[in-house]
């Protein structure tokens, strides 16, 4: 397609999630994201994103969970497949970093076609990737 479709890009998920706080924290002290965002929209609501240090990818919108189906989707956005993929350009340097953040892994580092991935658990459950592409030769 040309015209308009060139100029779009995804730049935020929604991420429902338990405590505004506790996900910052999570996703800033063990992932290693920024807080990008933090804008209090009264009524206790707020828009906070959080996004890689590095500022590529989309960022995170966390939004907590606001009532009782919101609540039940916490944890569980994808009905237990991976949700999200952390892409790195060293797989062996992040993985490591990460267990030593206390982040969860499912499994342990596989070898694919593809590249180097392992699943992980984000403070809720939500399943993600770290993922490194296999590099084209």
């Amino acid at each position: 397609m040309t015209g308009f479709a060139n100029h779009r890009r995804v730049a935020t998920v929604a991420l429902v999630v338990g405590s505004y706080d506790e996900a910052i924290a999570w996703y800033v002290e063990r992932l290693g994201f920024l807080l990008t965002e933090d804008v209090d929209l009264g009524g206790g609501k707020r828009w906070v994103t959080v996004a890689p240090a590095n500022g590529q990818g989309a960022r995170l919108l966390l939004a907590e969970a606001d009532g009782e189906a919101q609540e039940k989707s916490i944890g569980n956005q994808t009905g237990g497949r991976v949700f999200l993929f952390l892409e790195t350009d060293d797989f062996a340097r992040d993985h490591r970093a990460m267990l030593d953040k206390g982040v969860g892994f499912r499994e342990a580092p596989r070898f694919e076609p593809y590249g180097t991935v392992a699943v992980f658990a984000d403070l809720y459950g939500n399943l993600w990737d770290l993922f490194e592409p296999k590099r084209q030769v």
